[in-house]
């Protein structure tokens, strides 16, 4: 069987190899100034929150949205209620870095940058796109690095989403002291979804920290059945793209 998540990881050291022949890490390091972990002031200002996502495209399921660009996806998402957006750079899902800064230039939102991070390189270039978090997938990083890449975010003043799929992601993840932990709905080897994945893992959880539900939600009843579970948000991208009326859902979702 196809295993997705082992060749975008494969593909990522290829492009960090090429990053940092281009621009090593001493220069990024100059470029930047520390944020001021605005996901975490956002967050603390509202129960529920709606990270809105800007996909173009799926490893899976293909292109996913072809009548707006990303930065209309933006627009649209900051019109409509969402707390904070989410922005791909990799480009298996059509995302790039260009992308991501000119969503910065557009928006006032937090802004979380997608990829998946090996090398603490990109924590540092996130934080020179203009990242106010990065996402910390546990299931690809050892227990080391995930402590070491959520303090460096944090020297930063970046928040991180640390994402994980089971009870032992769930178990490394409260092995830190991270404050946002995503449950994802999405199975990284075929990259199906179902929201079950996140109501099995809860009771695992962590309700002190900030629970966001990733993936797989398509409807207002599917945000119901996870707040009421006791998540404090959702992180939906194919829900929103593909819905008739982006806006309408994004209202719906964020409420």
């Amino acid at each position: 069987m196809r295993d997705i998540l082992a060749e975008i990881v494969g593909k990522k050291r290829e492009i960090v190899a090429a990053a940092k022949a281009e621009m090593p890490l001493e220069e990024i390091k100059a470029k930047i100034t520390p944020d001021t972990f605005r996901m975490s002031k956002k967050f603390k200002k509202g129960g529920w929150n709606l990270i809105a996502e800007c996909k173009l495209q799926s490893p899976a399921k293909g292109r996913l949205n072809k009548t707006h660009t990303v930065e209309e996806l933006a627009s649209i998402y900051e019109a409509s209620g969402a707390s904070m957006l989410s922005v791909h750079t990799d480009p298996h899902f059509l995302g790039c870095n260009e992308d991501f800064i000119k969503v910065r230039q557009l928006v006032n939102l937090p802004l979380l940058r997608k990829d998946f991070i090996i090398d603490e390189y990109q924590i540092y270039e996130a934080r020179m796109l203009g990242a106010d978090a990065i996402l910390l997938i546990a299931r690809i990083l050892t227990p080391e690095q995930l402590r070491e890449y959520l303090y460096t975010a944090w020297s930063l003043g970046m928040d991180a989403l640390v994402e994980v799929h089971d009870e032992a992601d769930m178990r490394a993840a409260l092995s830190t002291p991270a404050e946002f932990i995503g449950i994802n709905n999405r199975n990284l080897k075929t990259f199906k979804t179902d929201i079950k994945q996140t109501l099995d893992l809860l009771p695992c959880a962590d309700s002190n920290r900030v629970l966001i539900s990733e993936s797989g939600v398509f409807t207002v009843e599917d945000a119901k059945v996870l707040r009421e579970a006791g998540c404090d948000g959702i992180l939906v991208g194919e829900g929103l793209v593909r819905s008739p009326d982006i806006g309408t859902i994004t209202r719906k979702l964020s409420h």
